[in-house]
């Protein structure tokens, strides 16, 4: 609020926008931050360019079987049965990976020694080189050990050797071909050592490590059925032999899976046969008995007619049994464990291929399972995901034996009912016949089911004979010798751009944290209380004592025509005024107060206006160090009753500014100056001077100010730009509304216009009101203007001829 032709008018809140232009001065203010950034990241990623080992990447293709050829004779269905080629990538992606797997492609690289060497950014393996021989007289297939060695020649005839378990890392010297006993083993080097080599014995559980850590198999393009299979090691040359090793030995064993599960299924036929067999026998004896024991030479058509029938239904009828119990055990081995399933062959119907197919995928599955869980657990996310697929491939394989158990029932029936239909013309006959017929049938019956068994047994040794790969291989994998891990051209663009958000998260970081103010649009943010001038920071040395009484002694600087713009408002506040009390506070001390009061005074003094310049801070004044005097008496001495007002007014002859030192430190400071004495001095003083200007104590720290304020006609509240915290722009308003003041305004003091904490709002006074009633200016962006004395060259200025 402010009284204006004797009305209080009240200020509003100043209306403020994002300025661009300031958000990109806060960046570009600090450019060489940012640069810092970039460059120290750069070094970083230099650094670990060179001392990281790179990875290196290799691929082979394995195209997957879409049919499955030992289903091929069982049904036309089974014959056109495709699989779903991500479903079954993704299972075969753990078969490939499996211990099962691997083991048989680590023992084909017999890859026992491998050799290492040093080079200025580190170790590296010399694979597939063999710089010297070392022979194996000895080795436990299981204890071993696995450490490094460390070999060195010393000359056509001798090599040091530093093994793992020498103490304190002690070398031994040995002769070429000399027996070494190390690491539970007997071994020899055989040729001579060219240079410092490192050298260990790889164990298999170590290289199937290595090779299933970098073993990766994927999808090669959507709905096809090749199977991309990766391989990423240190080593490019390890990489492409452990790659290839590994597609070899998993299309091996699906041939020799394959086989096994056939030649089961053969076995399983052979039982039946055997079984059947006797069966025959058994019945044509019988049969042959009774005909020579009946003297039964030949029958009629009509016996012969229903006989024939009775033996084919009831032939049908022995099948389709034997083909229940096919399903029976099927089921059972589903409902009673989760271990492999082994088909029979005694399943056939329309959806008896797409259950075989099931089962082959449930099988595989089952053996990725149990591959993979000891090197993952059973808790494990690749575990889990294979529970799940075996769990919805099993339900799958049950949905299929319920169908077909359902409809070799109904098949049952329909046989019963041919079999009935025939024993009833059968009733018809004589006896003799009826039981000649009975055996007959029964021998039909069990001849064609030895038929029919060897029928399926010779199919079954037909596909047995005729198994192939699921899988072939189409692409070899190839050395690859650009690292994949360590491209280097992406690392710098990585650590370019890492760089750069460093420095700009620094930015703003440090804006973040930064509690401080430090331009005008940040107080007219916090507070209404309006701003009456800005005040710029002096470009040369400041003595402690503030004795250059500045304003004066850079007359035609920025400085100085910032103190002149806040003495020029000065005259708008308590305008009706003719000689006004100006009481100038800040909330701490080191805000510029008394900087303020004293350069305030001097820019008054030389337009001829008489002031006077009071040291009201009884507790910790100095401004009468800036006008060279002692503060043996002053305001305390007169305000105590021990000096006269003649025997404390100093004038300095110098600025024509007269002066009231502090005086001795009181022991009441506040209580003195809320004495009625005080008032009594402002009110001598007020007529006598054109301006009386009060230096206070903080109203932050103390409440000495107080009195003073509420007897001002102008009180000054100073922040520092840089010193003064955001909590201090708040006070001049809480004063003003606690004591109803007024006369209340700001001045920022010490603006050094550093963009890094500027606010990126800028103010728009045309409709914000508030501040708009002052003019003033911070000064920013004339430098160069040729009005001041101290303007900074231009860069060109400096190579112009003197």
């Amino acid at each position: 609020m402010e009284i204006k032709d004797n009305k209080v008018v009240e200020h509003k809140a100043v209306s403020q926008t994002i300025d661009f232009y300031k958000i990109f001065k806060v960046f570009l203010s600090r450019w060489y931050w940012i640069l810092g950034c970039v460059i120290v990241a750069m070094l970083i990623a230099k650094i670990n360019l060179l001392y990281t080992v790179p990875y290196y990447q290799t691929s082979g293709q394995l195209r997957l079987k879409e049919t499955n050829p030992m289903l091929s004779s069982t049904s036309s269905a089974a014959a056109s049965q495709v699989y779903n080629y991500t479903d079954k990538i993704q299972a075969e992606s753990f078969v490939i990976k499996s211990q099962a797997v691997v083991s048989k492609a680590v023992k084909a690289l017999n890859y026992k020694i491998a050799y290492y060497y040093d080079l200025r950014w580190g170790r590296f393996e010399a694979y597939p080189n063999i710089p010297f021989k070392i022979n194996i007289i000895k080795q436990d297939s299981v204890n071993f050990n696995t450490g490094e060695y460390q070999i060195q020649p010393i000359n056509a005839r001798t090599f040091s050797l530093k093994t793992p378990e020498d103490a304190k890392g002690k070398s031994t010297i040995y002769r070429y071909g000399q027996p070494i006993h190390a690491g539970q083993m007997i071994f020899s080097i055989n040729s001579k050592v060219p240079q410092i080599y490192y050298f260990k014995f790889n164990s298999e559980a170590e290289l199937i490590g290595r090779i299933t850590s970098g073993l990766s198999a994927t999808e090669a393009a959507r709905f096809t059925n090749v199977m991309s299979v990766s391989q990423t090691d240190q080593n490019s040359a390890f990489a492409a032999d452990a790659l290839n090793a590994v597609m070899k030995e998993y299309v091996t064993n699906d041939i020799i899976d394959k086989q096994k599960s056939a030649n089961q299924m053969v076995a399983y036929i052979k039982k039946q046969l055997d079984y059947i067999t006797d069966q025959v026998d058994s019945s044509g004896s019988d049969l042959r008995n009774y005909k020579i024991k009946n003297n039964i030479v030949d029958i009629r058509s009509a016996t012969t007619e229903i006989s024939a029938n009775l033996a084919d239904a009831q032939s049908r009828k022995k099948i389709a049994v034997m083909e229940n119990v096919g399903i029976s055990l099927l089921l059972d081995q589903l409902n009673n464990n989760t271990e492999k399933l082994v088909p029979n062959n005694n399943i056939s119907g329309p959806t008896s291929g797409t259950l075989l197919a099931s089962i082959t995928t449930f099988n595989s599955l089952i053996d990725s399972r149990e591959n993979n869980i000891k090197t993952y657990g059973s808790g494990s996310e690749p575990i889990q995901l294979l529970d799940a697929k075996i769990a919805a491939t099993k339900e799958s394989i049950r949905k299929s034996i319920y169908a077909l158990a359902e409809l070799n029932k109904k098949t049952q029936q329909i046989i019963d009912n041919e079999i009935e239909k025939y024993n009833q013309q059968l009733t018809t006959l004589p006896g003799k016949e009826q039981s000649f017929i009975k055996l007959e049938s029964t021998y039909e019956v069990n001849n064609k089911v030895r038929t029919y068994l060897k029928e399926r047994q010779l199919e079954a040794e037909m596909n047995t004979a005729a198994v192939v790969a699921g899988a072939e291989i189409v692409n070899m994998a190839y050395e690859n010798t650009i690292p994949t891990g360590n491209d280097a051209q992406n690392t710098y663009i990585a650590a370019l751009f890492f760089g750069f958000a460093v420095g700009i998260g620094l930015i703003l970081l440090v804006r973040f944290i930064n509690p401080y103010i430090y331009d005008k649009e940040t107080v007219e943010a916090l507070t209404r209380t309006p701003i009456i001038g800005v005040i710029r920071k002096f470009p040369e040395y400041i003595d402690k004592n503030n004795r250059q009484a500045l304003s004066l002694s850079k007359p035609k600087s920025v400085f100085a025509e910032s103190v002149r713009s806040v003495r020029t408002n000065l005259s708008f506040m308590a305008s009706h005024k003719k000689s006004k009390t100006i009481c100038i506070t800040s909330e701490v001390s080191g805000e510029g107060k008394s900087f303020v009061t004293v350069n305030l005074a001097g820019t008054l003094a030389l337009i001829d206006k008489k002031v006077i310049l009071i040291a009201a801070d009884l507790r910790k004044s100095k401004l009468h160090k800036a006008f060279g005097s002692n503060n043996k008496v002053g305001l305390s001495s007169y305000l105590s009753g021990q000096a006269e007002l003649t025997d404390i007014i100093i004038h300095d002859e110098v600025h024509n500014i007269d002066f009231m030192p502090s005086g001795p430190v009181p022991p009441n400071p506040s209580e003195l100056l809320h004495t009625d004495k005080m008032k009594e001095l402002l009110a001598i003083l007020t007529p006598r001077y054109d301006y009386v200007l009060v230096d206070t104590a903080p109203v932050g720290l103390v409440s000495d100010a107080i009195p003073l304020i509420r007897q001002s006609d102008v009180n000054l509240f100073v922040l520092r730009s840089g010193k003064s915290q955001f909590r201090a722009a708040a006070i001049p308003e809480r004063l003003s509304r606690e004591y109803g003041l007024s006369n209340l305004a700001i001045v920022l003091n010490a603006f050094g216009d550093d963009s890094l904490h500027a606010n990126y709002y800028t103010t728009d006074y045309s409709r914000g009101g508030g501040n708009s009633t002052y003019y003033y200016s911070d000064y920013s962006g004339y430098a160069g203007s040729g009005y001041y004395d101290n303007d900074p060259k231009k860069w060109w200025e400096f190579w112009k001829k003197k």
